[in-house]
């Protein structure tokens, strides 16, 4: 329903302050399409992409493509979604923007608005991304909004707080209870801190540690805002893979 994912997209009122954040921990600048007519640029580890948008708009957004935007835009709409944004028409680009129960915006857009990464793109210093979080007053209210959207649920942890983890166009998305989380943030498992640490200190850039989010050791905010939250492991656990061998018959 929700199409493939696309970028995590945030204001960004500086993107060269921006870009040059995320230059220095390693992700790498995508090329970009001319779709928009507003500054943007697009920064990859390889698994998760950051759209930075010189435009004012519901951000953050986690942002998706979906063919045939139009139609499927009005059987979302006859299912009572309500739209922030809606522009549909033959002659422009189709976009529209709808939030969840806790006010967390989503975007969907008919096509892609960058190149994608190819094999060659290197994890950045932040390490594997393992999810985009976002914050909820009740995960599992929040999850029945999402159930139809991402219906595949990856993992549930009711203790100590509730967070629930979907499949939503390919990416992890994680729904979180924590106090300490108040905006949509990107996820990280980090297993070289003391490289990261010397890009922290070389750089100057600004950090915050032991956050209180689900024992992150560090939290890292880019010049337009956004969080990236560093951990040892996933908070989750490991995702257990069934051998060949423990398979039943």
């Amino acid at each position: 329903m929700l199409g493939r994912f696309l970028e995590f997209s945030v204001q960004s009122r500086n993107l060269l302050d921006s870009l040059r954040f995320y230059k220095a921990l390693g992700f790498s600048e995508l090329e970009i399409g001319d779709t928009w007519t507003h500054k943007y640029t697009v920064v990859s580890d390889g698994d998760v992409c950051i759209g930075l948008h010189g435009r004012e708009f519901d951000s953050p957004a986690v942002t998706f493509v979906h063919q045939d935007l139009a139609p499927h835009a009005r059987a979302m709409a006859d299912h009572g979604y309500e739209f922030s944004v809606l522009r549909v028409d033959e002659d422009i680009f189709n976009e529209l923007v709808f939030a969840d129960r806790d006010g967390n915006a989503v975007s969907m857009i008919e096509a892609r608005t960058f190149t994608p990464p190819d094999d060659d793109t290197r994890r950045s210093a932040c390490g594997e991304f393992f999810e985009i979080t976002l914050p909820a007053r009740d995960a599992m209210r929040a999850g029945l909004f999402w159930a139809p959207l991402a219906p595949q649920i990856l993992r549930v942890r009711e203790e100590p707080t509730t967070h629930m983890r979907f499949l939503a166009g390919k990416i992890a998305l994680g729904l979180s209870e924590s106090i300490a989380l108040d905006a949509p943030s990107i996820c990280f498992k980090c297993d070289d801190r003391h490289t990261l640490a010397e890009i922290i200190e070389r750089h100057g850039l600004q950090q915050k540690k032991f956050p209180g989010f689900e024992g992150a050791f560090s939290v890292l905010q880019a010049p337009e805002g956004t969080r990236l939250y560093l951990f040892d492991e996933d908070f989750l656990g490991e995702s257990y893979v069934v051998a060949e061998s423990e398979e039943t018959p």
